[in-house]
């Protein structure tokens, strides 16, 4: 019987420490790859800080940041926000938080809560946990007043009322001295006066031829 060759075991003794040392590689690379990843994550901490800051013009407003440094969180928050008035006879929500502008750490509602006392509780599951709740008053906001319009213009005073009294006396007649002139120009005044001189002549020589009479 022939011996058994031993090449093939030495080739696999050969290839032995050429995988060993490509295992111990690729493990070396997830340790990094793990750390460098767990890196910022342990930084941060595994819990976000909410805060309740208040309210603007009925927007909830709050802080989210991370609770082991207190930096701002960059990713989108998952955060739900509900409120419940304070005789617990109305509730608002459940609506989410959206960046508030401005503001690095600073988030927002886009809904309004109504004027009143609330209790108002917010909620993040992503990227980590965090809660918070507040009661916070939402003041009664004036309406804006309206547009000053001109002014009405003042009513026309009702022209003045006149008494009925008697009729006004009509203009006496024209005396007949102020008669209208005769055609001709000459005025009848004139001829009356003429016609009485004439009488009072012709007496006059009447009488005289009278008296004349009687002498002779």
């Amino acid at each position: 019987m022939s011996t058994p060759s031993t090449a093939p075991a030495r080739i696999r003794r050969a290839a032995l420490p050429t995988l060993t040392a490509h295992a111990l590689t690729a493990l070396a690379l997830t340790a990094v790859a793990v750390v460098v990843t767990a890196g910022p994550a342990e930084a941060h901490g595994d819990t976000l800080n909410v805060v309740i800051t208040g309210e603007r013009a009925g927007h909830v407003t709050a802080d989210v940041t991370w609770e082991n440094d207190g930096d701002a969180v960059e990713e989108a928050v998952a955060a739900t926000v509900n409120a419940v008035s304070a005789d617990g006879s109305r509730t608002e929500g459940p609506w989410k938080l959206v960046r508030d502008p401005g503001r690095a750490a600073g988030w927002t509602t886009a809904e309004t809560l109504p004027a009143g006392t609330w209790t108002v509780t917010v909620e993040a599951g992503f990227p980590s946990l965090g809660r918070a709740r507040k009661e916070i008053g939402v003041p009664v906001t004036d309406p804006a007043p309206a547009p000053a319009s001109s002014a009405p213009a003042s009513p026309t005073a009702p022209p003045p009322v006149v008494a009925a009294g008697p009729p006004a006396p009509s203009a006496p007649p024209a005396s007949t001295a102020s008669a209208d002139p005769a055609p001709g120009g000459v005025s009848t005044g004139w001829w009356t006066t003429a016609g009485v001189a004439g009488i009072a002549l012709l007496g006059a020589a009447a009488g005289i031829l009278l008296r004349r009479a009687r002498r002779r």
